[in-house]
């Protein structure tokens, strides 16, 4: 199957969480369906956007202080909670996202754990870097959390998630979540969601009216 929406995500993104509950209503609309995919954030980071690292430490400055009031407005606007920064940020989001590519090949599936993951982590501010949260939040939504955390484990998904990281580098993604609209066309961030709706109606390369 095809999808006109190929969003690249990791759950310890705040602008992730509130993309993913955004980019949803927004794809209905169209009739668009979404590819979920799970990348290491931390490895896109390493590979081409390293100066985030530095940026970390400077969190008190007046442009981080505004870019959180501008999250928690998002937030609002969104309509969901949002507790940020939770005491284990930044995340080590490697656990939680070896289980997500653990589900890839089932998309509602995985679709289903990244909600309750995002709201794990954002609205209960528990430590998803710890497999036992990971296999709680699994058995919450009626999953298996142990066989999910085990399969998680495995090279093969190992192996995936770091295919999935190195194939969003070289395809110029450099954080998420990263966005792509029919294929090629890559949008950043949930403030470039109406962008990504424009993308849906009117395809890149499409004359303008």
């Amino acid at each position: 199957m095809t999808h006109p929406i190929e969003f690249c995500f990791d759950l310890s993104s705040p602008w992730t969480y509130l993309a993913f509950h955004n980019i949803r209503p927004l794809a209905a609309k169209h009739g668009a369906t979404i590819r979920w995919t799970p990348i290491l954030v931390g490895g896109v980071f390493n590979a081409v956007n390293p100066s985030v690292y530095a940026a970390r430490e400077a969190m008190d400055s007046p442009k981080y202080r505004h870019m959180g009031k501008v999250m928690r407005a998002w937030a609002r606007l969104a309509g969901v909670e949002l507790k940020f920064p939770a005491p284990w940020h930044p995340l080590k989001s490697i656990a939680p996202m070896r289980a997500c590519c653990a589900l890839e090949d089932d998309q509602a599936a995985l679709e289903r754990f990244a909600e309750a993951a995002f709201h794990a982590y954002f609205v209960e501010q528990r430590n998803l870097d710890d497999p036992a949260e990971v296999a709680a939040v699994a058995n919450c939504i009626g999953m298996d959390g142990a066989a999910l955390v085990e399969a998680a484990a495995s090279q093969p998904v190992k192996d995936r998630l770091r295919a999935n990281t190195e194939r969003l580098v070289a395809r110029g993604g450099y954080g998420s979540p990263s966005i792509f609209v029919h294929g090629a066309d890559m949008y950043f961030g949930n403030d470039q969601l109406p962008l990504v709706e424009q993308a849906l109606v009117q395809p890149l390369g499409e004359k303008m009216s």
